[in-house]
This record gives C-alpha cells, sequence and structure tokens, in this order.
C-alpha cells in the first residue's frame, strides 16, 4: 500500500539537507512575539490555515493567511493551526509569520484574549522547533508515528525550555508507549494530544478512532488529560458528536479553510455539546477490543433464544418494534429479557450484550414506545429503518442510535455519505428488497459492499448465514455482521444448531 506519510518525510529531509531548517523561509533570529500561549488549556477549536491535503488536493489554493487568521479570532478560535509544508499542502513558515502577526493585530484592535498558534508539519528535528518558536508558534505538532520514543521526548523537552506545548498525535498502540515514555521525562502540563480521524496511510477516516484512544490517553495522563479530536468533521452536527465524546479541542481542516466565514456554527457546535447518551454508548464501544467481528442477533422474540445468543458471544441483540414484521416484539418480553440478561451479566462479572430496538417509524406507537425505552435503560440504541431524519428532529436525537441504509443503487451509497457527513459514526447496510426494511435473506450486491467497506467500518446485514458467514467475513472484513432470517427454524424463533454453527464459522474466519 502507498504510504504518504513515508513520502512526505523523505522528501522533507532531502529539503532540510538542501535548504537547512527553514527549508528556505527567511525567520528572524529572536521571536518578535510575546511570551507562548498556552495551547487549548480550556474547550475550544482549532481551526486551520490549509490550502491543499494529499487526500483532497487544492482545497483553498488563494487563501490568504493573514486575513484568514483574522477571520477564525473573530469566529471564536482558541488556537490556530497553520501548515507549513510546503509540497503536498502548499503552506510555508511565511504562512506562520502572518497568521501570528494578524491574530496579534487583532488582539491589539479588539482585548480579545491572544490566540495560540500552532505550526503543524511534519517536524523531525528538536532544530525545528526552535524555527518555528522564532516564527511565532506558541505549540508544535509531533506525529509519534514518525518518531522514535527518543526522538519525540527529545523535541517535548525542547517545546518546554521554549515555552510552547508539545502537541503529540497518537493513533497506534505503539504511539501510546511512545507517549507513556515522554511522560516519564516531560512536565505533562506542556503536553496536549491528538488523535486524527484520519488514517494518514490511505486517507480513510473513522470517527470512532479518536474515541478508541481518549481512554488509553486519560489513562497515561489522568482525567484531566487535554485531548484534540483531529479532521473528518466538516458539519455543525459532527462537531456536535466530536464535541459530545469529552475531548478538550477539535481540530479543524477542510471544513474551516473552505468557508472561513462558516467556522463560528462549527466552533459554536463543538464547544457547546453537552455529553450525551450516544456518545456515552459509542465511547464504550469503541474502547472494546476486538478479537473478530462484532455480532448482532436480531429478529428476537423470546427469553430462551436471547439467552442462547448471548451465552454464543452475541454483542448486540435486536427486537423489531413493526406490526408487519413476522419476528415482532413487544414490551413487556422485551422488559423481561433485559432485566434477566442484565442480572445474569452482574451475577457472571462479564458484560450483557447491547439491547437495540428497531423502529422503521418515529411517530408511531411502536416508536415512541423504543425511545422511552432507551431513556429508561431497558434498551440501549434505537435501530432507525429508513427514519433517520425524521428521528434526529426529536426530542431524543441525543440517544444512542444508528441508522440503516438499504443498498441497491449508487443514490443508497450517496445516502451513506450524507449521514457520514453529519457525523453517523457507523451506519448499518441491509440489502433493499420492494419495501421490506430488512429481515428478507436476501445478499446486498458484492460491488455495493466493497464500495461501502472502502468508505467506512462495515456493518453488514442481508441473507447472511452458517453456510456464508465465513466466507463474508473472509471477503469483506466487516466489524459487525447482523443475522436474523438465516439463523432461524420459523420466523421468530432461532434454531440452536444453526446458532452454534454462526458463531463457530466467523470464529473460524481469518
Amino acid at each position: 500500500m502507498h504510504d504518504i506519510l513515508q513520502e512526505i518525510t523523505d522528501r522533507r529531509r532531502a529539503d532540510i539537507a538542501a535548504l537547512g531548517y527553514t527549508l528556505g523561509a527567511t525567520v528572524p533570529e529572536r521571536r518578535v512575539r510575546a511570551a507562548p500561549v498556552p495551547f487549548i488549556a480550556q474547550k475550544g477549536v482549532v481551526l486551520e490555515i490549509k490550502r491543499a491535503s494529499p487526500s483532497k488536493g487544492d482545497i483553498a489554493p488563494q487563501l490568504d493567511a493573514a486575513q484568514t487568521a483574522r477571520q477564525y479570532a473573530a469566529a471564536g478560535a482558541r488556537a490556530i493551526s497553520v501548515l507549513t509544508e510546503q509540497h503536498w499542502f502548499k503552506g510555508g513558515l511565511d504562512d506562520l509569520q502572518a497568521a501570528a502577526q494578524a491574530a496579534d493585530e487583532y488582539t491589539a484592535e479588539t482585548g480579545v484574549p491572544r490566540v495560540a498558534l500552532l505550526r503543524k508539519d511534519f517536524l523531525l528535528f528538536p532544530e525545528e522547533i526552535d524555527v518555528a518558536y522564532r516564527a511565532g508558534a506558541d505549540a508544535v505538532l509531533l506525529i509519534a508515528r514518525i518518531l522514535s520514543a527518543d526522538e519525540l521526548t527529545v523535541m517535548a523537552q525542547t517545546c518546554v525550555q521554549r515555552g510552547m506545548t508539545a502537541f503529540i498525535e497518537v493513533r497506534h498502540a505503539d504511539d501510546l508507549q511512545k507517549l507513556a515514555e515522554v511522560v516519564r521525562h516531560v512536565d505533562a502540563s506542556h503536553i496536549v494530544c491528538g488523535v486524527n480521524a484520519r488514517d494518514l496511510q490511505d486517507f480513510s477516516i473513522d470517527l470512532l478512532t479518536p474515541a478508541r484512544m481518549l481512554s488509553r490517553i486519560r489513562a497515561i495522563f489522568g482525567a484531566d488529560a487535554r485531548c484534540i479530536f483531529e479532521s473528518g468533521i466538516r458539519t455543525p452536527q459532527a462537531a456536535r458528536f466530536a464535541g459530545s465524546l469529552g475531548f478538550t479541542g477539535m481540530l479543524l481542516g477542510e471544513a474551516a479553510a473552505r468557508n472561513p466565514a462558516d467556522a463560528k456554527a462549527l466552533v459554536s457546535a463543538f464547544t457547546g455539546a453537552p455529553l450525551t447518551h450516544n456518545a456515552a454508548q459509542w465511547l464504550e464501544f469503541a474502547a472494546k477490543p476486538r478479537e473478530r467481528p462484532f455480532v448482532k442477533i436480531c429478529g428476537l422474540t423470546n427469553l430462551a433464544d436471547a439467552q442462547k445468543a448471548a451465552e454464543l458471544g452475541a454483542d448486540f441483540l435486536g427486537f423489531i418494534f413493526w406490526d408487519a414484521s413476522p419476528r415482532r416484539a413487544d414490551e413487556a418480553t422485551v422488559r423481561h429479557i433485559s432485566n434477566t440478561l442484565r442480572a445474569q451479566a452482574r451475577q457472571s462479572g462479564k458484560p450483557a450484550p447491547k439491547l437495540v430496538g428497531v423502529i422503521v417509524d418515529v411517530d408511531t406507537d411502536d416508536g415512541k414506545t423504543v425511545r422511552r425505552l432507551v431513556r429508561e435503560g431497558v434498551l440501549d440504541f434505537v435501530q432507525l429503518h429508513g427514519c433517520a431524519e425524521a428521528f434526529f428532529a426529536t426530542d431524543d436525537a441525543d440517544l444512542a442510535h444508528y441508522a440503516v441504509v438499504n443498498v441497491s443503487d449508487e443514490a443508497d451509497i450517496a445516502h451513506i455519505d450524507a449521514l457520514r457527513l453529519r457525523g453517523e459514526p457507523r451506519i448499518l447496510i441491509d440489502a433493499k428488497v420492494g419495501l421490506m426494511p430488512g429481515g428478507t435473506g436476501t445478499r446486498i450486491a458484492d460491488a455495493f459492499v466493497e464500495k461501502v467497506a472502502r468508505k467506512t467500518r462495515l456493518w453488514l446485514a442481508g441473507g447472511i448465514t452458517p453456510e456464508n458467514v465465513r466466507a463474508v467475513c473472509n471477503t469483506f472484513h466487516p466489524e459487525l455482521i447482523d443475522a436474523a432470517s438465516g439463523i432461524e427454524s420459523v420466523p421468530g424463533k432461532k434454531d440452536r444448531e444453526k446458532l452454534r454453527s454462526f458463531f463457530a464459522e466467523i470464529g473460524a474466519a481469518i
């Protein structure tokens, strides 16, 4: 696989060898600004000055760094990030100096607190931090993936010596080991952590990657660790989701650079976001270890089947609240199953499966019942079949939920894109057969499954059986498998042998 990060760092080493640590830019010998501003000392947004990127090409090629810095300061940015990489991002140290001067002028004119400046680049040497300091930066990005633990420590120590903040980006377990080593030698008050939702190797975006790392970073720094959610946010709805997860900051690149005038709405959405039931459930999900695909057994109608599915290792159990379904569940049965499974979990010390109420209309009695059961804690998630937009307009939109898209054409793929754009971290795809929302036993065409899998972590339903689930797992590598009709003896009644075989085949997948 093409590794753009390696390509960028190789080019950077060559440029430094040829041009020196200033990369040919004119940088004053002494810092002309006042002492460095603390970087994200309080919850806030980092808005980015960014002309281009490897994944998007030109974003705002005519962007004026000084003018944009003023707009960002006026929008309420807590900090401004300046891309100074010249080849792929079309930035430079001149942009950093211009932004620093403009931000200081804005403070002098308005009296608002000084905005911190971040030099965002692929820094490899401590001498580059001195250059950033002289050019007006208050913080520098240090990418753990491209630095050894010793290099990271020395560069973080250099930040401390300059009174700057080391903004350390982590994404993998190896990065956390490096971070823990840095904290042994560096004053943690000079460190802010960032987690990039975008994988710099293939540019895929997963909004739960930052959530997955948050608890691990806090285990190193403590509960008051300053953590920043990086990349993947382009709408106020998505910014609100990021804010609800408990991050101290959010870094906005493309969304801010393309439309600086819209930055204020994104800032407000993030900073005003409360911790929600939806965020709490996704944080818990993101922290779960994954040795095989997660499994959801859907269309349950009785306690015995639910207990057997839980015993075999189901992570989610689904209950359909829709009159037209042969697998329709009722409130009393679901309450009994919920109470029983949770009591058994407390007794065994093992977590209970997450319980999901499946609805096709938010305003029917069934839709209202499921929403109430989630509010009461009887159910954990609402599964939205064709009614996501209506759900978002209700007072219950902060309940834990995920949408289902029935896929058979490009319009359905566009619907998935729209949901992801508004910050939905996971979307279940199912086959489209007439007006049936699911449970048809029909597979989605492989070409469409592949398209979705390239965009997001794959949650897959539709025609999955003990006979084909191993091949499905080996071919598409789904994060979650959802089965209903393929493991039944009759609609609404699960077949024990099919259930056992289903889990065995998943376990045998590569």
